[in-house]
């Protein structure tokens, strides 16, 4: 089954990998572990994994390449927010530019999951505001909600990730990055069970 994976460096697997060659070539010792995909996959390996992720991207420039990226896909996960707020830009707006991406998703005819925004380390205090203000609005959206941030919450620090599960306090580690791949195996495992 193919899952198609848009988003921004949380869904490229920063630091430690991104899916474009050219990108990945200037990383120092690139590690296909450093990306949820990787480990969605080893836990369930009938899902294929078409990584869209672009460091950076606010989420209407992920928007642009929704068909792209979804073309063949069964599935496809949005994932996008942090740059919108790290620019200092209206979450509302970003809220609706992710709504609106699961609307063109279910039109094409995808199953559609959407990812919420991780806890920002480096970000906190000022942006934990702003990011939990966005995962209530996505949350509303209508769609089924992988929750990010609660699995990679340090629950004796709110608002941030814990230590071992961020490689730099902008992106996950790898352990990081296998237990969102965790979640998302079983968030599509329980989805296609239920149909």
């Amino acid at each position: 089954m193919l899952v198609a994976a848009l988003g921004d460096s949380i869904t490229a697997g920063s630091p430690g990998w991104d899916p474009d060659p050219r990108v990945r070539a200037a990383i120092h010792e690139p590690n296909a572990e450093s990306q949820y995909e990787h480990w969605a996959s080893r836990r369930d390996p009938g899902l294929e994994f078409r990584n869209c992720g672009i460091y950076g991207q606010r989420t209407d420039e992920i928007a642009l390449r929704l068909e792209a990226c979804a073309e063949g896909a069964e599935i496809l996960i949005v994932q996008g927010g942090i740059n919108d707020i790290a620019q200092r830009r209206q979450v509302e707006s970003a809220a609706e530019n992710l709504r609106a991406m699961v609307v063109r998703g279910r039109l094409l005819g995808r199953v559609v999951f959407l990812a919420d925004v991780l806890p920002w380390n480096n970000g906190h205090p000022e942006a934990e505001g702003p990011i939990r203000r966005l995962n209530e609005l996505i949350a509303d959206i209508g769609v089924q909600v992988l929750p990010f941030h609660q699995t990679l919450e340090d629950s004796e620090r709110p608002g941030r990730m814990r230590e071992e599960w961020t490689s730099d306090g902008d992106h996950p580690s790898v352990e990081g990055y296998r237990l969102l791949g965790e979640v998302v195996a079983a968030s599509i495992a329980a989805r296609r069970d239920a149909t």
